[in-house]
């Protein structure tokens, strides 16, 4: 078939009615679809609940017992249990004493980490709130939608930064943060980005720890949420933050964050935070105003049912095993129906949860708006750029982990319907 941009007016006219003829029969299929959100399947679901069944009255019993640690039921542990702290450790690739085991959502943490700079300050600078001018956020893009709302939320002005192939463009990042001191921080998911699956390199990691920030508050905010969401073993190598850092004696620079949200359960998991002794130090201040310590038996449970590192990969390669399938799915769905037709491109990730596809500009809307009269929740378009503002109107974020594999043949194959649709009516304007 022609590329579309080659088809002539009358062919484009005579091709968007056939397609149209074949969208109403997808609606009146009144299918439910949903590929809005990165949520773990049910089955994946399923693989861990044998956690539920290793901390009991009696293994308790026995644990306590043993007489080698704090009583797991009472107040105390504010950092985490030590096989906890351990086991997060290997997943963040740093060291045992660097991690604070919190609670079940990383992104209540960074909330937190966001929230105490804004009302106490950073290594003993002025507090956000009290700077009497705006805080500014980079935010890498396309990029993740929680992190947009949050720091939106907190009135931070939000400056993208293009999202290339190897990790943000390095060059706008030294440019705002050698430069302008209202720069506090900046977001990455630095392994199978969300949404690209970009896994940033090398070079790009050596710059960041070799910022010289104006800022002494400014922080890389390193949500290292797929850490070991590998498809294949070995996944995608990802170069150590906290050892480049200290490397370019920055070892202060560094904030990171990850949990076991998409590993055990999406709802009751744990997560940690992870950085430097001074850090650290200061975080550990405030944490004993806001709790007087963790769920210590989640944190047993997790550490008896995942155990190390090996532990880690041997269940994430049976989540691989549910979840390859349907990226392959979706990735063949596209290639077979948008490939040579030059209206769209997207990425393949290795690991993750998403898949990003770029269509032409001015169509991301208008496809998310046909999927969904048709019977498919797709993510609002614009919801990988801060502010909801993708100035081209051309990215939209596919999640294919939750569907059914069955579901996603007819859901690829609706969003393929839709692109190209949108993409000829575009063309015709």
């Amino acid at each position: 078939m022609k590329a579309f941009k080659e088809l002539s007016k009358v062919e484009a006219q005579e091709q968007l009615a056939m397609l149209m003829e074949e969208y109403g029969q997808f609606k009146a299929k009144e299918l439910k679809l949903n590929m809005s959100r990165g949520k773990p399947a049910p089955e994946q679901l399923d693989l861990s609940m044998s956690l539920l069944d290793t901390v009991s009255s009696e293994t308790t019993a026995e644990i306590l017992k043993e007489g080698t640690a704090d009583d797991l039921r009472n107040y105390g542990g504010l950092v985490g249990l030590p096989e906890t702290r351990k086991l997060m450790a290997e997943i963040m690739d740093v060291d045992a004493d660097d991690v604070i085991v919190c609670g079940n959502s990383s992104l209540n943490v960074m909330y937190d980490m966001v929230s105490q700079a804004f009302s106490h300050g950073v290594a003993g600078q002025t507090a956000w709130a009290k700077l009497g001018e705006p805080v500014k956020f980079l935010c890498p893009v396309p990029g993740y939608d929680r992190h947009f709302a949050l720091t939106e939320y907190f009135g931070i002005e939000m400056i993208p930064v293009p999202l290339t192939a190897d990790g943000p463009d390095m060059n706008i990042v030294e440019d705002y943060v050698n430069a302008d001191a209202s720069v506090k921080g900046i977001w990455c998911v630095p392994k199978y980005s969300n949404p690209t699956g970009t896994t940033y390199s090398d070079d790009v990691i050596r710059r960041f720890a070799a910022l010289s920030p104006a800022a002494k508050d400014f922080r890389i905010y390193w949500d290292n949420a797929y850490a070991v969401h590998d498809f294949e073993q070995p996944g995608e190598s990802l170069l150590n933050l906290k050892a480049a850092c200290s490397e370019a004696d920055n070892e202060n620079l560094w904030y990171m964050f990850a949990s076991t949200s998409k590993i055990t359960f999406a709802g009751s998991g744990i997560s940690a935070l992870a950085s430097s002794p001074d850090n650290l130090a200061e975080i550990r201040g405030r944490l004993s105003l806001q709790t007087i310590g963790p769920d210590k038996l989640n944190q047993l449970r997790h550490a008896l049912f995942l155990r190390d590192l090996d532990g880690v990969r041997a269940h994430m390669q049976k989540h691989a095993d549910i979840v390859a399938p349907k990226f392959e799915t979706v990735l063949r769905v596209l290639d077979k129906g948008l490939n040579g037709l030059d209206i769209g491109e997207w990425t393949q990730p290795k690991g993750g949860y998403f898949i990003s596809f770029i269509g032409l500009p001015n169509t991301a809307k208008r496809v998310v708006s046909l999927a969904k009269d048709a019977g498919m929740m797709l993510t609002g378009a614009g919801a990988t750029y801060p502010y909801g503002n993708d100035a081209e109107d051309s990215n939209i974020r596919l999640a294919p982990t939750y569907p059914l594999i069955e579901e996603l043949e007819d859901a690829s194959k609706l969003f393929v319907l839709c692109v190209k649709i949108a993409s000829l009516e575009t063309l015709l304007k």
